[in-house]
């Protein structure tokens, strides 16, 4: 029992853990730090922890490398069981940097609007919480156990919005602990990263900010995977349809049958 407990606090460490291929670019994550303002010097990686003991690339400069084998999908069904896929699109396979923005335009664009026009003006009502969904994104690829070989994944119902991660939730840390908005940074490094181009805001307050939004049933925790489920809302506004009425015809469009006279012409 207590060897059982020890790996799983070790194996999470993707610091120790060397890149499966060491000929690396980063030319994406170049771009997120200088478009922040920040240094990407010779010894960015050294002090950033990205590399091993012997110097060389662990595997979290390689979840941040320009090319990978990390599969992140999301998936897009029919209805509200996983019978019918709809999409099924490749997000992964290069820097999560890359991989977060491109799902976050993914997700906005699925979003459903709904809107009425009155006399206040225009009322407007997503079907989902983007800040809430977008912290959920961030939390789960971040905080994904990538030892396991496991991916975050997005699935889209038609009835809701599901992220779920890999790892559940860590040994160190409870349920109730979890609710409350205290965290355990399963791959720091990496959090680190994301936290320097802006992608989170303050450690800590994401699980927060989506209980604002949702309450705590949205959370889903299993052994080995920890799932966020997001109801969708439904249009909130009820529409006056006004019947329509045929237009009357002008005197001018009425033949005038008195008018519409044939005449003849006698010959003698």
């Amino acid at each position: 029992m207590i060897n059982d407990y020890f790996s799983k606090r070790v194996r999470n460490s993707l610091a120790n853990i060397e890149a499966p291929r060491q000929d690396l670019t980063f030319k994406q994550l170049k771009i997120y730090y200088e478009e922040s303002g920040l240094d990407f010097n010779e010894n960015f990686f050294r002090n950033e922890n990205l590399l091993t003991e012997k110097g060389k690339y662990n595997f979290t400069a390689y979840l941040l490398a320009d090319e990978n084998r990390i599969p992140i999908h999301v998936v897009k069904y029919a209805d509200t069981t996983k019978n019918e896929i709809v999409e099924n699109e490749e997000y992964g396979n290069k820097c999560l940097i890359t991989v977060a923005y491109n799902i976050i335009n993914k997700l906005s664009v699925e979003n459903r609007t709904f809107t009425k026009l009155n006399s206040r003006g225009r009322e407007e009502v997503k079907m989902f919480d983007e800040s809430a969904v977008k912290e959920a994104l961030i939390n789960a690829i971040c905080h994904n156990d990538y030892s396991y070989n496991g991916t975050p994944i997005v699935e889209i119902y038609s009835d809701r919005l599901e992220i779920t991660s890999t790892g559940g939730l860590p040994l160190e840390l409870k349920k109730e602990d979890f609710l409350k908005g205290l965290v355990y940074r399963r791959n720091k490094e990496l959090i680190k990263i994301f936290s320097d181009v802006d992608l989170i805001e303050n450690v800590g307050s994401g699980i927060l900010r989506i209980l604002k939004s949702y309450n705590k049933d949205c959370f889903i925790f299993m052994e080995n995977y920890l799932r966020v489920s997001f109801k969708f809302k439904e249009n909130p506004f009820e529409y006056d349809i006004e019947p329509k009425i045929p237009n009357k015809k002008t005197e001018q469009e009425i033949p005038n049958k008195k008018e519409n006279k044939t005449y003849f012409t006698v010959l003698y």
